[in-house]
């Protein structure tokens, strides 16, 4: 591998958010490694993003609620490129109803993969990052300043991994990593069992998203901006 170019792990890159972020950076000649928990998936995700640039994809099945999981996910990028510059902390997943009504099941899945699962990959992947003074970006939400109706386990995931990756921003910045969490309001993907149309076109693309990380890890290295707040500019009245 030329020492010169980038790799990113992605996290729950296999579709929405995360692969629209795996896009992007890999049109911008970045080697990506996109991860989700069925290996069939991560493979087509990587099969098509390596038709934008044969050879710069990889699929992964991890699970981030498994530290070990995460270990052998950047064990797998740094075995293949040698280094992991940039690591998208992007799987999530969305329980909603009154507490009256949400599962205790339901609410230990929002809080492992959200929230825990973002301090496994940190955990996993802050030596490699070291090596490379490289990036940690999280995906957060809006939902984690804003709280509403039904949403007590994704607000308390949410508003949590806001606090996380601030507090771990300070935590880590004098060892040269960066670390920034973007907070995005209606993104057109598949979250929460919806299925994108037409109807989604005022929405966030998730191509979007993956603008601002690039936009993100171009920044000159003297200056961070640990928190993104994005909203769709037009919604419907």
């Amino acid at each position: 591998m030329a020492e010169s170019i980038k790799t990113a792990l992605i996290t729950g890159g296999s579709k929405g958010i995360g692969y629209g972020i795996a896009e992007v950076l890999i049109g911008e000649g970045i080697y990506v490694a996109v991860t989700s928990r069925s290996q069939e998936s991560a493979d087509q995700a990587a099969a098509s993003l390596n038709k934008i640039r044969e050879g710069f994809a990889i699929g992964l099945e991890s699970d981030v609620r498994n530290l070990e999981s995460q270990q052998r996910a950047v064990a797998t990028v740094l075995g293949k490129w040698g280094r992991l510059d940039y690591l998208i902390a992007n799987a999530g997943v969305g329980h909603f109803a009154p507490i009256q009504d949400l599962t205790a099941e339901q609410w230990q899945e929002t809080i492992d993969i959200n929230l825990t699962g973002v301090f496994f990959s940190a955990k996993a992947s802050l030596a490699a990052l070291t090596d490379t003074k490289g990036y940690f970006i999280t995906i957060s939400s809006l939902a984690g300043t804003n709280f509403f109706p039904n949403g007590t386990a994704y607000n308390a995931s949410k508003f949590g991994l806001v606090g996380f990756s601030q507090a771990m921003m300070m935590d880590v910045r004098n060892a040269g990593i960066k670390v920034s969490t973007i907070m995005p309001g209606s993104v057109a993907t598949e979250f929460s069992n919806h299925q994108p149309s037409e109807k989604d076109a005022w929405k966030i693309q998730p191509e979007d998203i993956g603008q601002i990380v690039s936009d993100l890890i171009k920044m000159p290295a003297r200056t961070l901006p640990s928190k993104v707040e994005v909203r769709p500019s037009m919604p419907p009245k």
